[in-house]
């Protein structure tokens, strides 16, 4: 096969055969609200740990919901808990909880 010198984005792309939903299906357990959000960026838009690091509320719902759970504990390090993001969310999704959610089913899958 010809090659087009065409980039490949490896980050793009989903890899299916690979998908874990079993984060996103717990989170979602554990805080329903999370299955509303429609990634509308206000969350991420008044985020306080977004203003001063890479942090970004958006991204972490995006990499949940590709089933990409490598690095998310390090990128979930930098929220600092504050809550602003769940005060302005149209949808009433108890962001904060998801965050404190996921971190604390990471623990639990390394302690097991």
């Amino acid at each position: 096969m010809a090659t087009f010198d065409f980039l490949e984005i490896r980050h793009l792309h989903i890899d299916y055969d690979n998908l874990d939903q079993e984060l996103l299906n717990e989170v979602i357990r554990e805080e329903p609200s999370f299955q509303w959000c429609i990634s509308c960026g206000c969350c991420t838009a008044t985020c306080s740990a977004g203003n001063h690091t890479t942090f970004n509320i958006r991204r972490i719902s995006l990499i949940l919901r590709r089933g990409e759970v490598e690095g998310l504990e390090e990128e979930l390090k930098k929220c600092m808990l504050c809550g602003k993001c769940t005060l302005v969310c149209p949808r009433d999704i108890q962001l904060r909880n998801v965050v404190m959610n996921i971190k604390k089913i990471i623990l639990k899958k390394k302690t097991a």
